[in-house]
């Protein structure tokens, strides 16, 4: 079997966005994928939620998370993002990490990889379905392969998005069927890479 290279990029300001984080990559890996777990940069600017418990918490849980990097872009097959919706879209801290890809973007290499988003809100019509849209912009932009979960799996009837995994914070932190739902959707993305690129290796 073909093995594919995974980066789940995310924000997360609470926990919910790495939490899913967590669970994607765990998806991944069980898929074949060798898995680079990377938080975006934290924001140089005064946070509304800095010093609130949950935001305190969330740092020191996430303390140990490598930073991403451009290069973990160059290196996947397969990118998952993640990120709180802002105002139905996706926050500003990943849009910033986002903008700085354009020397990579214009030399091909966000190019004919698969690429996949899950989110968290407040609500639960939070605009979780624009911000994954939101993302998607970007990835018709690089000429990315875009796969989402849709209703490929039980789960995702339960788990009700099938744009991409999508909790509502304000009911908690993320249970069982999202976590299954976020792990669902990253061995999804991994098996259409790992065909992918079988498919390539193998035509003349």
């Amino acid at each position: 079997m073909e093995s594919v290279n995974a980066a789940i990029i995310y924000y997360s300001a609470t926990g919910s966005v790495y939490t899913l984080a967590r669970a994607a990559a765990e998806g991944a890996e069980k898929a074949g994928a060798v898995v680079r777990l990377r938080k975006v940069a934290e924001p140089t600017v005064p946070d509304s939620l800095d010093g609130t418990p949950a935001r305190e918490r969330h740092l020191q849980d996430a303390a140990e998370v490598v930073e991403a990097a451009v290069d973990d872009l160059a290196w996947a097959d397969v990118v998952l993002f993640g990120t709180p919706t802002r105002y139905g879209n996706p926050a500003s801290q990943l849009r910033a990490f986002i903008e700085n890809t354009g020397s990579l973007g214009r030399a091909g290499g966000l190019a004919d990889k698969v690429y996949s988003a899950f989110t968290s809100s407040n609500s639960a019509h939070g605009g979780q379905e624009s911000t994954i849209l939101a993302l998607s912009n970007t990835f018709y932009h690089w000429g990315g392969i875009i796969v989402p979960p849709g209703y490929t799996d039980p789960v995702h009837f339960a788990a009700g998005n099938p744009y991409g995994t999508s909790h509502v914070a304000g009911d908690g932190p993320p249970g069982d069927v999202i976590l299954e739902a976020a792990r669902h959707q990253a061995r999804r993305a991994v098996t259409t890479a790992i065909a992918l690129k079988a498919g390539r290796a193998g035509s003349p």
